[in-house]
This record gives structure tokens, C-alpha cells and sequence, in this order.
């Protein structure tokens, strides 16, 4: 197969080895004495329900949120849709529903949380004092700082009634919350802000996040900050004790199944790690270097090879307009970087959609910031203007798959030789 189709193949493999019904089926609670209620928030939220009505032998109930075009057929557990990546009225109403559903529960019945990558945006759920439209402005400012994803998390903790655990101790039922892990790390109270499990994070960690990165927040968001209101239960509460969680799915795992698609092709697979974060021209910078290295000097590993990583990579907006995601941005970067080289590359978002567009990444090669150019683009300004998707789509390079039903973030991989 030519490089885009060993590309294509790389991130299937990836995407179908965190297929939900795989890690529900090896997760499964014991059955209670009581009702069986399932909740949940995230980009793969619907299929991972449909996942588990399938498993379950028993009666259920619950209700479940994903992003506007992300549902799914489900027999009894109700799909809700709200907005991604920035909150809405619809994703407000959604965290109503999840608490009503399980708030008048006893110890004898189960919650089921269904818990994915995106959950933090679909749950708004703003303290008193503050409103949606604060909220909404708090993700805008996260979204563009640079900040890692547990810097934005541990912020969206603190000034959230449902979020950091709080979901989870709205309940006298038991939580077993199944997680598919899009965070580097894999750390469960920080995948969608961990609206079923608590972690040590303070508002002054928070506080703290808030001056390390400049952010300009809304003064309730801020009063509330340095409020007492603000504190998240802690792990060691009480109302935990009875609560467990697993990761059913994760970048590692994903990476390992594409790693064997290459390796099948004849190619040596080196994944460099599946946790990888900072700023995503930075990060494709030093991709770029470690590609150049293997084919011209056959060092670290020989070629031809495929690099691989996962994690996920930040962007900060340098101009407001632009167009396309951190895969975008990675791969326009690292174009630029390897012109005229023997180096194929894709970046994509595991759950099939980067940033402000429909597609989940793009490709890129030694030729295509000559391509931009020919069609009268410039790659460098459109980089600088955090616009990758014009160049990409300009030169037919985007990567279209639509939603995939799960999400472990960001998937890259590049052909060498």
C-alpha cells in the first residue's frame, strides 16, 4: 500500500482498538440489588451506552449527552445533544437531566458513568453567582491560552457544580464510572473534569493556573475562585467510599494496534509516547527533527519506519479567525519542516473531529507547502494566523472520517523512507 493508505490503515486500527464495546465487556459491574441507572457526558458518549444496553442483562434507565451529531440508536437509555467545544443552553439543561436521574437513588441501586473526552464542555453547569454566558467565557479563554488539558480541567473544577466530582456525590447509589481516557497520563479525575471522580486539586491551584497563564476570566468566575464555594470534594470523602472506576480505553493501547499495522507492512514502528503535550508547532518541530534524523542518518531507528505518538498538543490563538484544530496545526508546522524530504505524515483527532471544522486532521509531506504555494497561499502566514485548514483544504490534504464513537485525542504518525 502507498504511504496515505499505510497512514489511513494506522488510524483505524488506533480507533478500533478503543472501540467502547471491548472495554465495557471486560468492565462490567456486578448487578445490584436495586435499579441500574446510567449517565454520561462526551464525544463518544451515545455509542459507549449503546455499547453497554447491549451488554447488560438486566432493566436500565438513564440518560446520556454528547456533541450535536455524535447520537446514535439506543434502545433504553436516552441520547441528549448539546455543543462542543464551546457550552450551550442544551449542554446546561443535559447536567439537569444527569442529576435528576440518579439524585433520588439508594444504596441497593447502581450508577453506570459513561465518561469520554468533550464531557467537560457538554456539562455546563455554572455556581451561583455565576451564568452560562461566564462559563462560556471562561472555556473561550482556556481554549486559547495554551494551556495542557488538566490545567484547563483542574479550572473547570472549580467554578462547576457538576464537575470534579460532584456529579458522582449527588447520588447515595454506588458510581462505577467507565472511562476511555483522552488525557495524557491517563488520569481518570481529569478526563471531561471528572464529573464522577474527585482529585486533590485546589481553587488555588486553580487560582494559581488562572495567573500562570494570563487568563483573562469574568469577575464572578473570579469571585467564586476565591470563595470557599469553590472547593471540589476531596478523593478521601466519605461519599467516594462505595464508588470505583476503570479505563477502558486509552492512547496506548491504540498506538500498540497501529504499531502492528506498520509493523506488518514491513515498517519499524517506534512510538515515542502516548502522552505527549505542549504547544503543537513545538511539539511537530521536534517530530520533524526526530523524522529527518531516521531517514538521513538511520538514527534513532532505521528506516524505514513509522513514528507514532499520541497525547494531546495545545494551540494558543495568536489571531481570532482562523480556521482548524491542534492536528491542523501540527501538521502544517511540520510541512513546513520537512520540505523536499521522504517523510509522509498524518495527525488526526482520534474521535474525528479537530477544532472549528468537520474534518479530523490532515496530511502533510515534503511537497505540500509547495503546494499551498502554487495555488497562492502561504503557509508560514496561514500558520501564524492559525489557519491550517484553508491550506490543507486548498490542496485536497484534509482527513475526513466523521464522528468515530471514541476518543483516546490525538493520534500522529509519520512514514520515513
Amino acid at each position: 500500500m502507498n504511504h496515505r493508505d499505510l497512514l489511513k490503515a494506522m488510524f483505524q486500527a488506533a480507533v478500533d482498538a478503543a472501540d467502547p464495546m471491548t472495554g465495557i465487556r471486560a468492565h462490567l459491574p456486578a448487578k445490584p440489588k436495586g435499579k441500574t441507572v446510567v449517565i454520561g457526558a462526551g464525544k463518544g458518549a451515545a455509542q459507549m451506552a449503546a455499547a453497554f444496553e447491549t451488554l447488560w442483562e438486566e432493566p436500565l434507565s438513564g440518560v446520556v449527552v454528547t456533541r450535536y451529531g455524535y447520537g446514535c440508536e439506543t434502545r433504553d437509555i436516552e441520547i441528549l445533544e448539546a455543543a462542543h467545544p464551546v457550552p450551550d443552553a442544551a449542554g446546561l439543561a443535559a447536567g439537569k437531566q444527569l442529576i435528576d436521574a440518579i439524585s433520588g437513588l439508594s444504596e441497593d441501586d447502581l450508577v453506570v458513568a459513561l465518561i469520554c473526552g468533550g464531557g467537560s464542555a457538554l456539562l455546563p453547569a455554572p455556581p451561583h453567582g455565576m451564568t452560562l454566558e461566564d462559563e462560556i467565557a471562561v472555556n473561550e479563554a482556556l481554549l486559547a491560552s495554551g494551556a495542557p488539558i488538566s490545567a484547563m480541567n483542574t479550572v473547570r473544577k472549580h467554578l462547576s457544580t457538576i464537575k470534579g466530582g460532584r456529579l458522582a456525590a449527588a447520588t447515595k447509589a454506588p458510581v462505577v464510572s467507565l472511562i476511555v481516557s483522552d488525557i495524557p497520563g491517563d488520569n481518570p479525575a481529569h478526563v471531561a473534569s471528572g464529573p464522577t471522580v474527585p482529585d486533590p486539586a485546589t481553587r488555588h491551584d486553580a487560582l494559581r493556573i488562572v495567573e500562570q497563564y494570563g487568563l483573562a476570566l469574568p469577575s464572578p468566575a473570579l469571585r467564586h475562585l476565591n470563595s470557599e464555594a469553590a472547593d471540589a470534594p476531596k478523593p478521601d470523602d466519605p461519599v467516594f467510599a462505595r464508588d470505583s472506576h476503570h479505563i477502558i480505553a486509552s492512547a496506548g493501547v491504540s498506538l500498540e494496534a497501529a504499531a502492528q499495522v506498520a509493523r506488518e507492512a514491513g515498517f519499524t514502528p517506534a512510538i515515542l509516547s502516548d502522552a505527549i503535550e505542549g504547544e503543537s508547532r513545538e511539539v511537530a518541530g521536534v517530530h520533524a527533527a526526530i523524522a529527518r534524523e531516521v531517514l538521513h542518518r538511520d538514527r534513532p531507528f532505521q528506516k524505514p519506519a513509522v513514528l507514532l505518538s499520541g497525547g494531546e498538543t495545545t494551540v494558543t490563538i495568536r489571531k481570532k479567525g482562523g480556521r482548524g484544530g491542534r492536528n491542523g496545526e501540527f501538521a502544517l508546522a511540520f510541512a513546513l519542516e520537512i520540505e523536499g524530504e521522504a517523510i509522509t505524515l498524518l495527525a488526526a483527532d482520534t474521535d474525528g473531529i479537530d477544532g472549528s471544522e468537520d474534518n479530523a486532521g490532515a496530511f502533510a509531506d515534503g511537497e505540500t507547502a509547495a503546494r499551498m504555494r502554487a495555488v497562492g497561499l502561504d503557509p508560514r502566514g496561514l500558520l501564524d494566523a492559525n489557519d491550517s485548514y484553508t491550506g490543507f483544504a486548498a490542496v485536497g490534504e484534509v482527513f475526513e472520517t466523521g464522528p468515530t464513537g471514541t476518543n483516546v485525542n490525538d493520534f500522529r504518525a509519520a512514514v520515513v523512507g
